[in-house]
């Protein structure tokens, strides 16, 4: 089992990195997505990501039951999932447990048997955000993001396209 998490900041090339890593195992990769077309906005970005993907790939769409996903889709192909900040942000409006969520993202990545690459944002490289819930969910994200890297074999930070290896 091999898990790496890419991330960086907002159009950095994350995705397509992670897309190329993800191809680069064995077995048809599967593409879970956690964001959710709530708008024509976000629409345009999902059709942009599966143009760019080809038809190469199994789609889930998991806003919020990741690691049931992962276990579900474990002993197959590669599975990407894109992106772990959506994921975070869908469970705070849910009003779930995201540590507890987190915490069990962590502990059942270890313990499975296909590789999987995990996107995330890094969004505490900016200004100090100048409301509560915006810092709240920087330190989450930061928090989160920590906790993956923990149990990564591997993390890159992808930077105008341009990976570096951190782990």
């Amino acid at each position: 089992m091999v898990v790496i998490l890419i991330t960086g900041g907002a159009r950095s090339g994350k995705s397509k990195r992670a897309e190329s890593r993800a191809r680069g195992f064995p077995g048809r990769p599967v593409y879970v997505a956690t964001a959710e077309a709530l708008d024509a906005e976000m629409e345009e970005r999902i059709a942009r990501h599966r143009v760019r993907r080809g038809t190469d790939w199994i789609e889930r769409e998991v806003p919020l039951d990741l690691v049931p996903a992962l276990v579900a889709s474990d002993g197959g192909g590669a599975r990407l999932v894109d992106c772990l900040t959506l994921w975070l942000s869908n469970l705070l409006h849910a009003e779930r447990d995201w540590e507890h969520e987190v915490n069990a993202l962590a502990a059942t990545l270890l313990h499975l048997k296909s590789p999987v690459v995990l996107v995330t944002n890094e969004v505490g490289l900016g200004i100090v955000p100048d409301n509560a819930l915006a810092r709240s969910f920087r330190d989450a994200a930061g928090i989160m993001n920590q906790i993956i890297a923990d149990v990564a074999d591997e993390v890159e930070f992808v930077v105008a396209g341009l990976p570096m290896k951190l782990k």
